[in-house]
């Protein structure tokens, strides 16, 4: 079993991560992982933070040689955006843990809530999970995402209307993450009506596992299921506030004939279509997985909202903290992250295994005795 655990807060000196589970002899690649966090930083909408940081990390633990070693790994990640007045915040911002976490740890303000909530957090998240992602790609199975809306704005490529491999690769070379640059221009102009605004956008978000094996996650029971681990996963993502499976909310508007995922044989068991969006019981069923994600709106807004002072309990507007405009295509990073770390779980619990020569040789044979029954 894998698991992992964050440590740090937003303008501390720096975040720590441990991750345990991890096969020996994997090939420990750290520019890689240093990419996933620089595609994390990456979109337009993000606050000049983004310009300070320059995210890589450090290896402490758990690497030898450029392998794993089957210990636990751990990493560290220097903030550089720390030389700045960080004052209590008592005028707290709706929407953000400031008040709530305020209240719950008997704390004056909200400063020592927001410093861990922040969504600075998810920078240790990726580069954990970036190593479940070199474990996935051992195995072939590659995890994309893609931006399909920001605001009311949607575009119109997405996994129901043919969206290709090679389009969901163009999505790091847009600003937005879009895999289809039609629709770029308009959106990018939504943004920076916003910022002059001093207000926030959310956005949608689209995730798709490809070839994924048959098996992963059980329908014995509830905390077994796969769509609920990956659903869980996701919406523990700061901003979070809806997620999908296959076509999610489409669901439940169209007939049972035209929603299920008719069974054909063509070498090994394969569906027509994918509205189950890869998970049929809690189990995978060989298809893509499709995941969609909702961000909201970021809660810190420039012009500021309705609020009370927590010293006086009058009336106020909420405190600014440095912040983006629109997040959601660091989100989708994060988004990634999350299914990997999932999925390297699942893989693990299927195979068993404590070394890389030894999975991927039972993941040849699950394969094989899939295709032949």
């Amino acid at each position: 079993m894998i698991r992992f655990l964050t440590s740090g807060e937003s303008h501390g000196e720096r975040l720590i991560g441990i991750i345990d589970g991890i096969p020996a002899n994997l090939q420990f690649d750290i520019q890689f992982i240093n990419n996933e966090l620089k595609r994390r930083q990456m979109g337009f909408g993000r606050s000049e933070r983004m310009g300070i940081e320059r995210d890589e990390i450090q290896v402490i633990s758990g690497v030898s040689n450029g392998k794993t070693t089957g210990n636990p790994i751990s990493i560290s990640l220097k903030n550089r955006g720390t030389n700045i007045e960080t004052p209590e915040v008592i005028r707290p911002r709706p929407g953000h843990g400031d008040l709530v976490g305020a209240l719950k740890y008997n704390q004056v303000g909200g400063r020592n809530i927001l410093e861990r909530a922040s969504a600075r957090e998810t920078a240790m998240r990726v580069a954990l999970a970036s190593i479940c992602k070199l474990f996935l790609r051992e195995l072939d199975i590659e995890i994309y995402s893609h931006v399909i809306g920001i605001g009311d704005k949607r575009v119109k490529l997405d996994y129901y209307s043919g969206i290709k491999t090679e389009d969901l690769k163009r999505a790091d070379s847009s600003e937005i993450r879009l895999a289809n640059s039609e629709d770029e221009k308009e959106i990018i102009k939504e943004i920076k009506n916003v910022i002059k605004e001093g207000d926030s956008l959310g956005g949608k978000i689209e995730i798709i596992g490809k070839n994924i094996p048959v098996g992963l996650g059980s329908h014995s029971n509830w905390d077994d299921k796969l769509d609920g681990k990956i659903a869980g996963s996701i919406m523990s993502i700061q901003g979070i506030k809806s997620v999908e499976i296959g076509l999610g909310l489409g669901s439940g508007e169209i007939k049972g004939s035209k929603f299920q995922d008719e069974i054909i044989y063509d070498g090994g068991y394969r569906r027509k279509t994918n509205h189950s969006g890869g998970i049929e019981a809690g189990i995978s069923n060989g298809e893509d997985i499709v995941v969609r994600a909702a961000m909201k709106p970021i809660p810190t807004i420039r012009k500021g909202l309705k609020t009370v002072n927590m010293e006086t309990k009058e009336e106020s507007i909420s405190q600014f903290e440095r912040s983006d405009a629109c997040a959601v295509p660091s989100a989708s990073i994060v988004c990634e992250s999350m299914l990997s770390y999932v999925l390297a779980n699942e893989i693990l619990k299927l195979l068993g295994g404590d070394y890389m020569e030894v999975i991927k040789d039972r993941y040849k044979r699950h394969k094989k005795y899939i295709e032949e029954r």
